[in-house]
């Protein structure tokens, strides 16, 4: 899952009326656009997780400044370090979900990072209950159930593949995701504008101090800078503008499983350009995953249309 996936937590309020085909292709299409950010961090197979990251991240920097120059607003960089302890939380959550992700995506197969991350659904549930005091249905217990043998089935059949830090990384991504929700859910009425470069800065100077360190170079290949540049500037920007413009109309629990579409077409892009064929086990375990995640988005949704019918 694309970190820009998680802002339907702040931007699906949406109502239930009838919904137009073209916004539901729209929220639809983010999905998909996501998607390709897997295949162009495979591609980029000269620089390490951590050059990609810089990379990218100056890419989504670059890209909105230059929007809201365009657009005459302060600058959202400035404002991200100047909101409080929330937003500083917040991009340090996104800040752990994007090395989780792109970390898993370079060192296990693209479906198990795809699936893996996301379950960071359902990890928000758990947090939500353990920080907030939110309940937990039955709904919400059998999803989350149904995703640890989903996991469990995944981890143990890749337990001697040389994946075990790649799937471990995207568990990780999961939890900063959900950890991002979690800020989302303190202060739903805030501008979270200000997210993406906020991380995406902290991502430089903290990759580039790895990298320093390492002994490797800042600079990796002219191709593939561009197509860090290219997953950062223009599908993470593209991809979170369709997702947000699609929220405004479509029901959250339709966005939720909008959102689900990046992490089907990661494995397929990634099969056809490199030809990496998921193992019955990870195809098995990841739609353990995502019936719990689909399902739960459904079967909430369908409980609170009744709760609505039974108290008018």
């Amino acid at each position: 899952m694309s970190e820009m996936s998680v802002t339907k937590v702040r931007s699906g309020h949406a109502g239930a009326g009838a919904v137009p085909l073209r916004t539901s292709l729209v929220g639809l299409g983010a999905g998909v656009v996501w998607s390709f950010g897997a295949t162009l961090a495979r591609m980029a197979d000269g620089a390490d997780a951590w050059q990609y990251l810089i990379w990218r991240s100056v890419g989504i920097i670059v890209v909105l400044e230059a929007v809201n120059v365009v657009r005459r607003r302060r600058s959202p960089l400035v404002r991200a370090f100047r909101e409080g302890w929330l937003m500083f939380a917040g991009c340090c959550s996104l800040f752990v979900a994007s090395i989780g992700f792109v970390y898993a995506v370079k060192n296990t197969s693209a479906a198990n990072a795809a699936f893996l991350s996301s379950m960071s659904p359902l990890i928000a549930a758990v947090f939500g209950r353990v920080f907030l005091g939110e309940r937990m249905s039955r709904v919400t217990l059998a999803a989350i159930a149904l995703s640890v043998v989903g996991l469990a089935i995944m981890v143990v059949a890749d337990r001697g593949g040389g994946n075990v830090r790649g799937n471990i990384a995207a568990v990780c991504a999961s939890f900063g995701f959900a950890l991002y929700t979690l800020c989302l859910r303190r202060d739903r009425v805030r501008n979270w504008d200000p997210i993406m470069p906020g991380y995406a800065f902290m991502m430089i100077v903290v990759c580039s101090t790895i990298t320093v360190s390492t002994g490797n170079s800042l600079v990796p290949s002219a191709s593939d800078i561009a197509l860090a540049l290219l997953h950062g500037g223009v599908l993470i920007t593209i991809g979170t503008t369709m997702f947000n413009a699609a929220s405004r109309k479509v029901p959250a629990v339709a966005m939720a499983v909008f959102a689900q579409t990046e992490t089907v077409f990661v494995p397929l892009w990634v099969f056809l350009k490199f030809s990496e064929q998921p193992t019955w086990q990870t195809l098995l375990g990841g739609a353990l995953i995502l019936v719990a995640v689909v399902g739960k988005a459904v079967l909430d949704n369908r409980e609170a249309r009744m709760a609505v019918g039974l108290s008018g």
